[in-house]
């Protein structure tokens, strides 16, 4: 874990490396990933076949092994304990109503001129959606990405998710069940994102491709960008907190920790303008993960990645680091933290005041938890109904119309030397 104070004579060069380090695939993943995208690309469910076993250990023989039935999401759905069932229908429902106050609505309007301009919004066909497999899979991301999509207008909505030696999580069948998935096969990888792509003579291909993944999955969607949609690359899942003194030192523990345990290159980060509080927060870090199930992933994370940045004044110097580390969770725990949220322009979702834990974000609270990580926040967003959905502009002149701005759209193309571009404004206007 590195500890900085702002008053250290080598801050600024130490605080730059951090921002810099990406923490992400290097080229050999790049490579691999390209070869099986041309392998699935060329041999279709052959290769999707071959992958499975080879990574999965689960052979794609018949129709179930290739494909889980909407029976068995129901099934899974019914055979929940009713609290848990009952906490998933909560998710649900507030991600819904959050999601469906985010749909655009369509501008049809008359300007000056009497231009008839505006736009249409319209959902993709189909999207796929990546669920990591497995018994460690997340029924939570699931809802985060089936929802939008739902709530959008897709009318195709496809899973691939992995299912190692034939093993899935019932949780997140049940979650497919609640959130109408259509399609859920047994292939994960980055050869279930080259499949969702490309298509194979089982699997047809989509229009937007979304989800969590690993590094072979996230640089398989950074490879087929353009073939398909995507959502965005993710990396490893980051934390920012940004504490006084005044907050329970193992509250923040705990919430530096609760993405540390993702993965051992998480990274997690506190900024405080009290030195004796951040002592209490690194002693209190090791007491949490002593009685951490994920111990052994959080430590490393924590050990390796950890940040504690101690500032002298919190509202005039943490909002300038955090827009530099752009992080994906940014908690404000102050007693007035809309002073400081006012100052963070690059976040992907923050989370105010000292009750707001980031995790209740990631389950019910109703903003998308697929968010921007390795300092994308700096010029994109989380995930929204809008992932799922294009605007088509359109317009729509009169002879007057057409009279009023006609001669400035000759002008121009006759300027750029594109006379067949002016010629058929021209002739309209019968010169």
């Amino acid at each position: 874990m590195i500890r900085l104070s702002t008053s250290d004579a080598g801050f600024a060069e130490a605080f730059a490396r951090i921002v810099a380090d990406r923490r992400e695939s290097d080229a050999g993943v790049a490579d691999t990933v390209r070869a099986i995208l041309a392998d699935v690309r060329a041999r279709g469910d052959a290769a999707l076949a071959h992958y499975s076993a080879k990574f999965d250990g689960h052979a794609l023989d018949t129709d179930a092994d290739w494909r889980i039935s909407a029976q068995d999401c129901k099934a899974a759905f019914d055979a929940l304990d009713p609290a848990l069932r009952a906490a998933l229908e909560t998710a649900a429902q507030r991600i819904a109503a959050y999601h469906e106050a985010q749909k655009p609505e369509d501008r049809d309007y008359r300007d000056a001129q009497g231009v008839r301009l505006g736009a249409k919004w319209s959902a993709v066909d189909a999207a796929g959606l990546y669920v990591p497999g497995g018994r460690a899979a997340y029924p939570s991301s699931l809802l985060m990405n089936a929802i939008p999509a739902k709530v959008a207008g897709v009318s195709r909505l496809v899973v691939v998710t992995p299912t190692p030696k034939g093993q899935s999580n019932p949780l997140v069948l049940a979650a497919a069940h609640l959130a109408g998935v259509d399609e859920i096969w047994r292939v994960g990888g980055a050869q279930a994102i080259a499949a969702l792509a490309y298509g194979t003579d089982r699997i047809a291909p989509v229009d937007v491709i979304t989800g969590p993944g690993n590094a072979w999955v996230a640089e398989a969607k950074r490879q087929l960008y353009g073939v398909v949609g995507i959502d965005m690359v993710a990396g490893p899942s980051e934390i920012l907190v940004l504490a006084d003194g005044q907050n329970n030192p193992a509250w923040i523990a705990a919430d530096l920790l609760s993405q540390a345990e993702h993965d051992p290159v998480a990274q997690s980060i506190l900024i405080t303008d009290d030195a004796a509080f951040a002592d209490a927060v690194v002693a209190a870090v090791e007491v949490e993960l002593a009685a951490l199930a994920t111990e052994k992933t959080a430590r490393q994370s924590w050990n390796d990645y950890g940040v504690v940045i101690v500032v002298e004044d919190l509202a005039k110097d943490a909002a300038p680091l955090a827009n530099a580390l752009a992080a994906e969770h940014v908690e404000i725990a102050t007693d007035d933290p809309d002073a400081i949220f006012a100052q963070i322009r690059h976040a992907g979702s923050a989370f105010l005041g000292r009750h707001t834990p980031e995790a209740i974000g990631d389950y019910v609270a109703g903003p998308n938890h697929v968010l921007p990580t390795g300092r994308r926040a700096r010029f994109a967003s989380g995930l929204s109904v809008l992932d799922f959905m294009k605007r088509t502009s359109f317009l729509q002149l009169d002879d007057a119309a057409l009279a009023a701005i006609g001669p400035a759209a000759v002008a121009l193309a006759d300027a750029e030397g594109l006379p067949a571009h002016g010629r058929s404004v021209a002739v309209r206007l019968g010169q």
